[in-house]
């Protein structure tokens, strides 16, 4: 079931992770931006999450890939046990990336401890001022194969200056060109591990997400450059999965989804040709913006559900988020969500099975600033001009303008009225810090 109104709850990673593991909004949690990758846990460890509430109905959990939802509780020992993380907020297993591809430290960590620390060579990681003697691009440019395009010019790790200094961890530190199969290789274990009971795999590939450096077999598959070479890479990591749940005959009895958590992004940080290498591709197809805006574009997800013993095939336009996967899922395993946990995450797993074609009415979708879906009417509020002065409004129907092209607030002044204050009462529930 393909669905073609399906949402993260942000236009960028941090916030819509946030939201689709804990089912709240963002916005309403302060620490929820993008964060550095020594910034601490932004997840509460006594809050109920998607993970720990598929472990209360006895699923083992697994979390395997990018992270960026911060670790510890402050200033991280690189070369000692970390946490609290992933295994303290509901996943038994975990293999990740501690923040993005482009941010160091430049390491896995698997359950709490980096993969090929060696206590002789021990890591130190900075935001504030550089660590260690190791090159960065901004003083040896000469030593990248990818040069970047704006930041990302500080320590430098297999050929590729980074966000943020390292030093140490030579032998724990990852090749880019094998990230794909290095994370593939790892859910595929826990899919075997677990095969004989209930399991919940939250898999976050690293692919499309810059540096993007393709394994070998991938380079020049595509005709959109190395931005598209990795999408045919994240195509064969999701046809690794698909094959390991129909060797081991589970396809019919597991639920599969494939989403993303923010719209495309072509130049972000380093000059790797994907501009240029287009190829009359339009990423966010029909839609306005990409990662980081706050229209269609920025949000609207690719949403694929999958279980053929009990989905049926086809295209559903009920609009879902992300952060609805909580409630969801507990009905799903035929659980109450704990009170006060995941207060914004809706049950629509009657639209997720294919059973209901409506599931949300309204949502909330974040960026620098926040906006109102209701139906096919969109409202965004932009951020006023100080003094009290309110921001400008923008009112769009999306039914007869989804590229969000004409604003017609001044057509549907009722419109606005009423969306305003139903974006104001989602504002006051359990309170608003702001949508950074």
């Amino acid at each position: 079931m393909r669905f073609t109104d399906a949402h993260s709850t942000s236009s960028t990673c941090t916030p819509s992770r946030y939201s689709l593991l804990t089912g709240q909004y963002a916005w309403r949690k302060k620490g929820t931006g993008i964060l550095p990758g020594d910034a601490p846990l932004c997840i509460d460890v006594k809050q109920p999450t998607l993970p720990s509430i598929l472990q209360h109905a006895g699923y083992a959990t697994g979390a395997v890939g990018k992270w960026h939802l911060g670790l510890g509780e402050g200033k991280i020992d690189w070369n000692g046990e970390i946490k609290p993380g992933p295994n303290e907020v509901g996943f038994d297993y975990s293999f990740i990336i501690p923040a993005t591809g482009d941010r160091v430290p430049c390491v896995f960590l698997e359950d709490r401890h980096v993969v090929g620390g060696d206590p002789s060579d021990p890591i130190l990681v900075s935001y504030k001022f550089k660590v260690g003697n190791d090159p960065t691009g901004k003083e040896n440019p000469e030593l990248l194969k990818m040069k970047p395009s704006q930041g990302h010019d500080q320590t430098i790790v297999n050929g590729i200056s980074r966000i943020g200094w390292m030093s140490g961890g030579k032998f724990a530190r990852w090749k880019d060109e094998e990230i794909a199969q290095v994370l593939t290789t790892h859910a595929l274990g826990f899919i075997e591990k677990n095969k004989d009971k209930p399991f919940f795999l939250y898999f976050a590939t690293h692919d499309i997400h810059v540096p993007r450096a393709p394994g070998s077999k991938f380079v020049g598959s595509s005709q959109c450059g190395v931005r598209g070479d990795v999408i045919q890479e994240l195509d064969w990591t999701v046809g690794e999965v698909i094959a390991t749940l129909d060797r081991l005959k589970l396809t019919d009895n597991t639920l599969a989804i494939f989403s993303s958590d923010n719209g495309p992004v072509v130049d972000d940080g380093y000059a790797d040709g994907s501009v240029i290498h287009l190829n009359g591709h339009k990423p966010a197809g029909p839609f306005k913006g990409g990662k980081y805006t706050i229209w269609e574009g920025g949000t609207r997800m690719p949403f694929i559900v999958s279980q053929p013993g009990r989905v049926k095939a086809g295209v559903s336009d009920a609009m879902i988020s992300q952060i609805d996967l909580p409630a969801s899922f507990a009905a799903l395993t035929g659980q109450t969500v704990p009170a006060g946990a995941a207060p914004d995450s809706m049950n629509v797993l009657g639209a997720l099975l294919g059973d209901a074609k409506t599931a949300r009415t309204t949502l909330v979708e974040q960026s620098g600033i926040l906006a109102l879906r209701k139906g096919n009417w969109k409202l965004i509020q932009r951020r006023g001009g100080g003094a009290g002065k309110p921001g400008k409004v923008e009112l769009y129907d999306l039914a007869a303008d989804v590229g969000e092209t004409k604003n017609v607030s001044a057509e549907h002044a009722d419109v606005v009225k009423e969306m305003t204050g139903l974006l104001d009462q989602e504002k006051a529930k359990g309170g608003y810090v702001g949508p950074g």
